[in-house]
């Protein structure tokens, strides 16, 4: 039995809200201390099924960083961002690294990590609270 099918057997992947793409396993994750624009976020090592947009330049908490939103391949939806560069030194750890916002993904256990908007948190990355 081959590494992703005995991963799919234990539950162990992050997959599309809407579409139920398989984006990510959970043995990617390098951290799950982010926020997004739409709440909580995990960093991954790698993601998969998603098209990485154009990259642009953002000021985030922890700095100004070249990111670049990535899509699910299957239905288009915004699942969060890859990190291209990181102009601080100590923030070069995400360089070629993904976001996922857990608002926009589907968890190991099947379930949503949807919340209301008034919960919604305001930011762009680790560092914000």
């Amino acid at each position: 039995m081959g590494r992703l099918h005995q991963v799919y057997l234990e539950g162990k992947i992050y997959s599309c809200l809407h579409c139920q793409s398989h984006l990510a396993l959970y043995e990617d994750i390098v951290s799950k201390d982010f926020h997004s624009r739409h709440g909580k976020a995990y960093l991954f090592n790698t993601v998969v099924n998603a098209r990485v947009g154009r990259q642009e330049e953002r000021l985030m908490t922890t700095g100004m960083h070249t990111v670049a939103d990535i899509f699910c391949i299957g239905c288009g939806s915004l699942l969060g961002w890859k990190y291209v560069a990181a102009h601080e030194k100590s923030q070069k750890y995400k360089e070629g690294r993904f976001i996922l916002e857990r608002a926009k993904v589907t968890g190991p256990d099947g379930g949503s990590y949807w919340m209301t908007l008034e919960a919604q948190v305001v930011g762009s990355d680790a560092d914000d609270a």
